[in-house]
Order: structure tokens, then C-alpha cells, then sequence
């Protein structure tokens, strides 16, 4: 399967599991919200440019939004990590091209700790942005703070669970340019 096909049918589940399955859990309580969609830009290969990176951001949140009827916010939410995702990566990953011979980010390419800290700072990163967004109209700071670290907490486990049930095949970079 092409990766084109393979990222649009990724994005196709992600928004259809944050809609219909992770929308619908009733609330566990008022401050935790399970996010999961945002893990497809995550999961996106090294090799997109950073206006890809930004144009499929927007798509993504777009789609989510349109489902979720807010206006704007998952968008401005997945941009932002798309425009972030870049540069952590560009610290994260060695500078030694003989050891970056893989085509996306998971846990088996770069090492759990990596992988983990990667996904916890844009995760966070995520949440703080969209959580702003919508405390901007109502509640008090430590409100805001409580939903941030309640909601990264969970959509970490959420990614956890799903890195350690659905593992993703190593494809490597090869040099046919």
C-alpha cells in the first residue's frame, strides 16, 4: 500500500474513532477529554515538508471540527503541532544520518523514551492550545491548568495503549533518491 493511501485511511480512522467512539464516552469527569485524532500527524513520515506538515494540520483539524461543530479550534490546535512537529524532531533524532534510517516516528524506530518524550511535549502542546482556546470564554486558571494535565495524562495512556496494540512496521529510508 501506497503511504498516500495508507495516511488518508489512517486519517480516515482517526477521525471516525474520535467521533463516534471517543466523543460519545461519557464524561469522566468535567476536566478529562480523550484526544486521540491528533496522533496521525504524529505518526506522519519524516519526509513531508513543513508546508505539508501545516496544509495537512489544517485539513486534519478542519475534518474534526466540522464533525465536532466548533469553529476552529482543533484546527488552530493541529497546526500548531504540525508547524511544532519540525523542530522537536530536529532535536530529538541524532544528526548522524547513519543511525536515522527510518521513515516515521514510533517507539521501535527511535526508542520509547524518545518516542515517548516526542509524543508528550506535542500532546501537551495540543491540549494547553486547544484548553486555552476554550477557557478563553469561561472558568479560572486553575481550572485551565487541571484540564491540561488531566487531558495530556489520559490522551498519553490512550497512545500508549494503542503504540503497544497496534505496533507499526519499521520502514527504513533507502537511498534511491
Amino acid at each position: 500500500m501506497s503511504d498516500l493511501v495508507k495516511n488518508i485511511f489512517r486519517l480516515a480512522i482517526f477521525i471516525l474513532v474520535q467521533v463516534y467512539v471517543l466523543n460519545k464516552v461519557p464524561h469522566l469527569h468535567q476536566y478529562i477529554v480523550p484526544y486521540l485524532y491528533f496522533l496521525f500527524i504524529l505518526w506522519l513520515p519524516f519526509s513531508i515538508s513543513r508546508l505539508g506538515l501545516l496544509l495537512i494540520g489544517f485539513v486534519t483539524g478542519l475534518v474534526l471540527d466540522y464533525f465536532t461543530m466548533n469553529p476552529g479550534l482543533h484546527t488552530a490546535a493541529c497546526v500548531l503541532i504540525a508547524y511544532i512537529r519540525p523542530f522537536l524532531i530536529g532535536i530529538l533524532i541524532p544528526k548522524d544520518t547513519s543511525e536515522f534510517n527510518y521513515r516515521e516516528p514510533s517507539p521501535r524506530g527511535m526508542g520509547w523514551a524518545p518516542y515517548m518524550l516526542y509524543a508528550f511535549v506535542l500532546t501537551l502542546l495540543h491540549h494547553t492550545y486547544l484548553t486555552f482556546l476554550e477557557w478563553m470564554q469561561f472558568g479560572s486558571f486553575l481550572d485551565f491548568l487541571i484540564k491540561v494535565v488531566a487531558t495530556t495524562g489520559i490522551s498519553m495512556l490512550l497512545i500508549l495503549t494503542v503504540e503497544l496494540l497496534f505496533p507499526r512496521k519499521l520502514k527504513y529510508r533507502t537511498n534511491t533518491a
